[in-house]
């Protein structure tokens, strides 16, 4: 089972290091990671997704992150309802007399064509990493010359109760 894991940290050296380091000691396997500055100058968010077999291991990775030193927060957001993205860049061959078809295929996934040659375009799809997926699939027949993916970044939504919604949004 995959789970999304979050992580607030002090932005220092060595910290990214500690943290998998933590989760390679564990036997924890890391199928995606992202790392960025947060609103907080000094913080970052490490945002990976690992595969677990048993939802005990989970807790433990928790707990087990949150007594890391530079370490301020851990959320298994799985569960919870969350905005999760992820950016691919691929590479797809696209002679001229195949170039229409082609983009028929990708308009409905909204990728943006952010480079083209007389062989090759390369689009930008961004989304759930299934939608990446089936984009990769149904592009994959006509040749992929290389695929770059950044990995998940997630977080969860926002509750908000109806009435404390401010009057602008309702009208």
């Amino acid at each position: 089972m995959k789970r999304i894991i979050t992580t607030t940290v002090l932005n220092q050296s060595g910290v990214l290091n500690r943290v998998t380091g933590l989760l390679m000691k564990r036997q924890f396997n890391i199928e995606s990671i992202t790392v960025g500055h947060t609103e907080t100058p000094g913080m970052s968010k490490i945002t990976f997704v690992v595969h677990v077999e048993d939802s005990s291991k989970v807790e433990q990775l928790v707990k087990q992150l949150s007594k890391q030193i530079d370490v301020i927060k851990v959320n298994d957001i799985t569960d919870k309802a969350m905005v999760m993205r992820e950016l691919a860049l691929v590479k797809v061959v696209t002679p001229p007399q195949m170039r229409q078809e082609v983009r028929s295929i990708v308009e409905p996934f909204r990728a943006q064509v952010i480079d083209m040659s007389k062989n090759v375009t390369t689009y930008q799809v961004t989304g759930d990493p299934e939608k990446i997926e089936a984009f990769i699939d149904l592009v994959r027949p006509y040749g992929i010359k290389e695929i770059s993916r950044t990995g998940v970044t997630a977080f969860t939504r926002e509750t908000q109760r109806a009435d404390t919604v401010p009057d602008l949004i309702l009208q």
